[in-house]
């Protein structure tokens, strides 16, 4: 009984031994299998990062650009926004075709100026697409961009935002143009704003005599009657009995010649019991004005009514109240009868070619027009 329970007593023995000898090698085999994974990720992580810098080797340095990269920068930026017109960067609004080519204000309606001169279709210089007020829109973000591009000042010859130059020109540089504050009473001096203060202490023109200055004085009181006069003449008409005034619109026509001229007509009008109309020309009737670079209007009044006796008128033409251009107010007169029911052309005010392009790359030509009729 006793060696039969030593065997059953060593058979269930046996069982127990060995499982827990297995126990004991899967947790050593699991060990050395999780230290072998540690080690490729090490092994992985080391040639993925590259080799760690040995302690004793300075900090790498930021590569820093050579100084003329920002320079050329610059220049890669000037030809990306410039004008496809006039090579130039733009100075105030832009303006850009349907496929994205650029424009500044002064070239694109110059470019609608010529198309309604020539009675074409605007294009754009690059892609020939059409262009016109409706097609092209303002591009914003180039505008800011360009604002925020280094210019340089033409006095000091410093670096400065285009944003800002103005402001630097005008009221901050040391070395801007300036002219001595006795100028009104003949002081000829001008030259850089540092050297002002020293000029002006040694300026000989307070000590002049009234003789000296009865000169200088007589000129400015002749320009200050002038302007006067065109005041008062207004100011007179106003208070005229029968006056009249308008909103006229000149509409783009065509000559029947064998080579057409441009020019502009508005429908009939009535004012002061009359009926009228208003024409006008480009640079009187030149050939070919779009080869020009001074464009002018010119217009003439036509009293369209029959009239029992001369009718005694004085008019003018002033800016819309939804125009922009510049009209300095002109008074003509004249004497409308059934045999000189039409006025010469005179000149349309405008101050230059830039004003006449506005007008004539517009659609239609919106003015306001004043009629006083003289009593006797």
């Amino acid at each position: 009984m006793s060696s039969m329970e030593e065997r059953d007593v060593g058979v269930a023995a046996a069982p127990g031994s060995s499982s827990a000898g297995l126990g004991a090698g899967a947790v050593g085999a699991a060990v050395e299998a999780v230290a072998g994974v540690a080690a490729m990720q090490e092994e992985v992580g080391i040639r993925r990062d590259g080799p760690e810098p040995d302690a004793d080797e300075p900090p790498k340095k930021r590569v820093k650009m050579p100084e003329g990269e920002s320079g050329k920068l610059e220049e890669r930026l000037y030809s990306v926004l410039c004008c496809t017109v006039c090579l130039d960067l733009p100075k105030a609004s832009v303006y850009q075709c349907t496929n994205g080519h650029l424009m500044c204000a002064g070239c694109f309606i110059h470019l609608l100026a010529d198309s309604r001169l020539k009675e074409e279709q605007a294009t754009c210089p690059n892609c020939r697409c059409e262009i016109s007020k409706n097609l092209c829109c303002r591009n914003l973000a180039v505008e800011k961009a360009v604002s925020e591009l280094p210019t340089e000042c033409t006095f000091c010859l410093k670096q400065f935002p285009r944003s800002s130059l103005e402001r630097h020109q005008k009221e901050e540089c040391q070395d801007r143009v300036t002219q001595c504050k006795y100028k009104r009473i003949g002081c000829p001096w001008q030259g850089p704003f540092h050297e002002l203060p020293a000029h002006e202490g040694e300026c000989s023109h307070p000590t002049k005599t009234g003789t000296e200055l009865m000169g200088i004085l007589g000129e400015m009181d002749q320009s200050h009657r002038r302007d006067m006069q065109l005041y008062n003449s207004i100011f007179s008409l106003l208070c005229y009995e029968k006056i009249g005034f308008t909103e006229v619109q000149f509409r783009p026509y065509r000559t029947d010649d064998f080579i057409t001229r441009l020019y502009y007509e508005t429908p009939r009008f009535t004012v002061l019991n009359q009926t009228w109309v208003l024409k006008a020309r480009v640079n009187d009737s030149e050939r070919n004005p779009n080869l020009s670079c001074k464009r002018t209007l010119s217009f003439q009044l036509i009293l369209k009514s029959k009239v029992n006796s001369a009718l005694e008128c004085s008019f003018l033409l002033l800016k819309g109240p939804y125009d922009d251009v510049r009209i300095k107010p002109v008074i003509h007169h004249h004497s409308f009868s059934n045999d000189a029911n039409e006025t010469d052309y005179v000149p349309l005010p405008i101050s230059d070619s830039v004003e006449c392009n506005k007008l004539l790359a517009a659609k239609n030509i919106n003015l306001r027009l004043f009629i006083f009729q003289v009593q006797k």
